[in-house]
């Protein structure tokens, strides 16, 4: 049982890095809305390492959720 347990936690893991990631090096939009959800749950510098991708490709759009500062008009 515990080895299933740890087989689906890992397939789970994968799944969300394989997500986000393609998140992160997407080059159409940065308004996916599963992307956004996960960097915005991701730990803190994972969220700054994130958001930096996404400013060097989308760097005069609109900011996505999770990637404002607090003045919500600049890139954190």
């Amino acid at each position: 049982m515990k080895k299933l347990v740890r087989l689906l936690l890992t397939i789970a893991l994968a799944f969300v890095v394989f997500t986000g990631f393609r998140y992160i090096s997407n080059t159409d939009s940065p308004y996916d809305e599963i992307g956004i959800t996960l960097n915005n749950a991701m730990p803190g510098p994972i969220n700054a390492w994130g958001c930096a991708q996404l400013k060097t490709t989308f760097g005069t759009s609109l900011l996505p959720y999770g990637c404002a500062a607090e003045n919500a008009t600049q890139w954190k």
